[in-house]
């Protein structure tokens, strides 16, 4: 086929969103020149994208100021939302909206929200916690995604991971330490519970195997929450380590738990560091 059949670059176009896969070899972007590709014995394309032509210039999203503003900014808190959060934290009671529950409600809430895929590694964060007896004594775990019951999911994987996730419950016996709410899509009420995170002297875990970008991470930090996030993608470029936020290797649960428990730890000997944290990371958002 190879020898009879003459194409031309303008025949066909080739194109790719692949992205970077946790543990995969290949690295490249997500445009990335076809100038050289080849499928052997099939065709070679001698001319293709640009990747420096200015219409693949892109602008990365960001977070607006006005609405994602720190939990210091009390004449702007949305306070209507409080009674509600305090009851989606700290009730006993399972229902629709959230399962498990919280005992000591003095210690400071780890938390993160993400859709309960693979990638997000929702379910690696709370094996890391329930298998590490000194972050468990330190803080809470509150994680907002997916839904709680399998057979009303429409993906396979979210279906795999929310069993994951009950079963996680059980081995860890989390109950007392841990609060599981429902994926919420009230915006407003979403970004108060950050700041009411924050309240605690909290922090934001972000522990996807890659993070393309990293919104959250962004957003978490123009809260004023101290965040740990994945160094695999963006969340490495936006923190600077150890200065304006943390970060954690979501393929080393070990090493990441007792990076975050040191930190709480260092909080408790030292009241002003937790704020030096929170404050850096605004710092690091407003600069760049």
């Amino acid at each position: 086929m190879a020898d009879t059949i003459a194409m031309n670059a303008s025949d066909f176009i080739i194109t790719s969103t692949y992205q970077e896969i946790a543990g995969s070899k290949d690295k490249p972007g997500q445009y990335e020149s076809h100038a050289t590709f080849t499928l052997p014995g099939l065709c070679r394309v001698v001319s293709g994208i640009n990747i420096f032509d200015p219409k693949f210039n892109i602008a990365a999203p960001g977070a607006d100021q006005s609405v994602y503003f720190p939990y210091t900014e009390k004449d702007k808190r949305l306070t209507q939302f409080h009674p509600a959060i305090e009851d989606l934290l700290y009730s006993k009671v399972d229902n629709k909206d959230h399962i498990g529950y919280l005992e000591n409600r003095r210690k400071p809430i780890i938390f993160s929200m993400a859709r309960l895929d693979v990638v997000k590694n929702i379910i690696g964060l709370v094996e890391w916690y329930g298998k590490h007896p000194r972050l468990r004594g330190l803080v809470n775990l509150v994680i907002v995604g997916g839904l709680f019951d399998p057979l009303k999911s429409k993906d396979r994987e979210e279906m795999t991971e929310i069993r994951k996730m009950h079963d996680l419950m059980e081995k860890y016996q989390l109950k007392g330490q841990f609060r599981w709410i429902v994926a919420k899509t009230d915006r407003h009420r979403n970004r108060e519970v950050y700041r009411f995170v924050a309240d605690t002297k909290g922090a934001f875990v972000q522990s996807a195997l890659y993070e393309a970008f990293g919104l959250t991470v962004i957003e978490a930090m123009n809260y004023g929450l101290p965040t740990f996030a994945t160094n695999h993608g963006g969340p490495a470029e936006i923190i600077v380590d150890g200065v304006s936020g943390f970060h954690i290797d979501p393929l080393n649960g070990e090493e990441s738990s007792n990076k975050i428990a040191n930190f709480f730890e260092k909080c408790k000997v030292d009241s002003t560091h937790w704020n030096m944290i929170s404050v850096s990371g605004l710092q690091r958002i407003n600069e760049r």
